[in-house]
């Protein structure tokens, strides 16, 4: 469980596993989650969301600490809440939008605005650790909204 909430090798690499996290989130959305309509997406994060939770409170609870480093699927989450506003991928698909939406979430999710920081006490365990992140990427995906709809 430890290894899943860890996105593999991701969460356990020393430095940045939270960037790490993101950045394996991201190669695979173009895969897994941005192939997918909107109402498929939305059950993926929903999916993402409760059993992240529910994983990560059992990863805290075995390693009898809060809210560990190498618990990264909140990263999955969060990146692919970011790349929300993305069409499914083709060959003239806008990479650049796709690093946009990397560099925005891992913004936000160090930044952590209102509600962001204080979104992790809202929820007990696990849950705690995906809200933040979820939030983080809602921020990045309203501005990846904004500059999809201006077409920049």
């Amino acid at each position: 469980m430890e290894f899943a909430c860890a996105l593999g090798p991701a969460g356990y690499l020393p430095k940045a596993p939270g960037t790490w996290g993101s950045l394996l989130a991201t190669a695979l959305a173009p895969l897994l989650f941005l192939p997918l309509g909107p109402a498929a997406r939305v059950t993926v994060l929903v999916s993402v969301f409760v059993i992240g939770g529910l994983m990560a409170t059992r990863v805290e609870r075995n390693l009898g600490r809060k809210d560990p480093g190498q618990v990264v699927i909140d990263e999955l989450l969060g990146q692919w809440m970011a790349l929300m506003p993305l069409g499914a991928p083709s060959a003239a698909m806008d990479w650049a939008l796709v690093c946009l939406g990397f560099g925005l979430f891992r913004f936000f999710d160090i930044l952590k605005p209102w509600p962001v920081r204080s979104s992790e006490t809202w929820l007990p365990g696990g849950f705690g650790i995906m809200i933040d992140d979820l939030l983080a990427g809602c921020w990045a995906a309203a501005i990846l909204w904004v500059l999809v709809f201006l077409r920049i």
